[in-house]
């Protein structure tokens, strides 16, 4: 069951419990049912959001690498990526998924080139490794792209799965390495 018809489910609960606590308050206030009903249905958007935000990333102090100009750029791809889920969650329709993820393609591309871009004029010593990954993700997103082509929405659970895992990962992991590097070179 898609996202989009746990929602439709879900306004329609909230609907029929509505309905159901005003019918118990005609029997009288002291109904204990319309008061449970009333709980539930508090309760109901708290438990939706819960399950709705599960793919939702949010920025966290600990994923900055002490680059102020960095850290936005990955803020920026954190909110990329989360449209990205969200248009794929609620299978927004063709045109918007495939929108969301060259937006999210594009913008990785301009963030890897101003960061490598940053790591050369510091001669930072990693450079061509840490190019050679980003290289491997923007092949990945390419080759789910084209799969996309051929088989639809579908593909898109690949993209969405590879770069939850990636992005965070790729932060704390190998961009963190060179912050002291390009700090020492007054890049903060």
């Amino acid at each position: 069951m898609t996202n989009r018809y746990k929602a439709l489910i879900y306004a329609a609960l909230i609907g029929l419990i509505t309905v159901i606590i005003f019918l118990g308050f005609l029997i009288g206030f002291d109904n204990k049912i319309s008061w449970l009903l009333i709980a539930l249905l508090i309760a109901t958007p708290w438990v939706y959001n819960l399950k709705k935000n599960g793919k939702i990333i949010k920025w966290k102090a600990e994923y900055s690498v002490g680059v102020k100009s960095l850290d936005l750029d990955h803020q920026k791809l954190i909110a990329l990526l989360n449209q990205f889920n969200t248009a794929y969650d609620y299978e927004m329709g063709e045109a918007f998924e495939h929108q969301s993820l060259k937006d999210l393609i594009a913008y990785t591309e301009y963030h890897f080139d101003r960061e490598e871009q940053m790591m050369s004029d510091c001669n930072y010593p990693d450079l061509e490794e840490h190019k050679q990954q980003h290289q491997l993700m923007i092949d990945k997103i390419k080759q789910i792209e084209t799969k996309y082509d051929a088989i639809g929405h579908n593909a898109f659970q690949e993209v969405s799965e590879f770069l939850n895992g990636w992005l965070i990962n790729h932060i704390n992991g190998t961009d963190k390495q060179y912050t002291r590097h390009l700090n020492n070179h007054g890049i903060s």
